[in-house]
């Protein structure tokens, strides 16, 4: 294994982990960015307003997004896995 391999290998695992967690850190942006807005409009500054829509919204989040993060991260090592035989 050469250091083009390495690399593509890191440059894939970087977009896999992209592909995994991009879903769930959108979701939480839009969330956080909705709650911030009703917080200006109404003034109310509770701390545990913020904290609880998000974490229940990241929990459906993830049970949607589950299969997809699966099946990429299954691809991505089954990928790694026919590399490591190719070069045994």
């Amino acid at each position: 294994m050469n250091e083009t391999e390495v690399l593509d290998i890191g440059r894939e695992a970087i977009w896999v982990m992209i592909k995994a967690g991009g879903p769930l850190m959108l979701v939480a942006l839009v969330v956080g960015l909705a709650i911030s807005i009703f917080q200006a409009l109404t003034q109310i500054q509770e701390m545990t307003l913020t904290f609880v829509p998000k974490m229940l919204i990241l929990f459906v989040g993830t049970l949607l997004f589950l299969p997809f993060m699966l099946g990429t991260l299954r691809a991505f090592t089954l990928e790694i896995f026919d590399k490591i035989v190719a070069m045994g």
